[in-house]
């Protein structure tokens, strides 16, 4: 892999990582119609361009991030405190966030056992341009939808349980995870610029998990010294354009505009399932 091959494959996962356009889709598409070099075949850059997207996330939350993980530590202390304990007569909104991103991360761990089935459709063009035409339906109507108004403090942990299942569903490629989860969130009546929050604030753990997951069977696979830089180029180019696209989807989802990508995830969806037939 040389630098610019990494440029690209960093700049793709930053933006569909964030954008509602999956980013696991595009990378399956470019490397079964082009023959690019995809993370799968790399599976240490993989983790670093995916540490890429979780380090803009924390750039981006930090503000949000440093006051959960005080509210967390705040909650332990009173598990060991009575006093503290009567006085706590029910969550705060932080702690009610910490709650639904424990909820919403639960529906990950029924998806692990068939984690290989899943990976096996990568190499299926024409299986994920479904899955993106599937995806443009679910923005364009999820944008239509009336604006809701929960935040943490309204919204229920059955909210929580049902975005983290579009999280979970999302893992097939070519469905978006931040497309599903922000669309499950506004269709469950969550403000609009929460629901973009809460899909990012719960990428976290899912992004941490994976990561965790194949750290290990990446060390095994060897890592090639020499593509170091080329790897660490894609890393930034990963973070940076994803703190960007992370900005993008607050502003339009914000202006009821989420919906518009609904047309080019149709417009790939449908140029891939076409030239997959052609070109099979």
């Amino acid at each position: 892999m040389n630098v610019l091959s990494s440029i690209f494959l960093g700049l793709v996962q930053g933006v569909a990582e964030f954008l509602p356009i999956s980013s696991s889709g595009h990378l399956s598409l470019f490397q079964y119609f082009f023959g690019l070099a995809s993370p799968e075949e790399t599976l240490f850059f993989d983790v670093l361009l995916h540490l890429g997207t979780l380090i803009a996330v924390f750039v981006y939350y930090w503000r949000d991030i440093v006051a959960l993980c005080k509210e967390f530590v705040r909650l332990v202390s009173c598990l060991f405190s009575k006093e503290k304990r009567r006085q706590m007569k029910r969550l705060p909104p932080k702690g009610r966030l910490i709650l639904m991103i424990v909820v919403g991360t639960l529906p990950l761990f029924v998806v692990l056992p068939i984690k290989g089935l899943v990976e096996g459709l990568y190499g299926n063009a024409t299986f994920v341009g479904f899955a993106l035409l599937a995806t443009g339906c679910l923005l364009y109507f999820s944008d239509r939808m009336k604006r809701g108004k929960k935040g943490p403090k309204s919204a229920t942990m059955l909210d929580a349980l049902l975005v983290g299942v579009g999280q979970a569903i999302a893992v097939i490629p070519g469905l978006s995870r931040s497309g599903s989860t922000i669309s499950v969130g506004m269709m469950r009546g969550f403000h609009r610029r929460f629901a973009v929050r809460f899909s990012f604030l719960l990428s976290i753990p899912a992004v941490l998990g994976a990561n965790i997951l194949s750290i290990g069977e990446a060390v095994q696979q060897g890592i090639d010294v020499a593509q170091l830089p080329a790897y660490i180029v894609g890393t930034i180019v990963a973070a940076v354009s994803g703190f960007f696209a992370i900005r993008l989807v607050n502003m339009l989802a914000d202006k009821g505009k989420f919906g518009n990508f609904a047309y080019y995830c149709w417009g790939i969806g449908a140029a891939a399932v076409v030239a997959s037939l052609i070109f099979r």
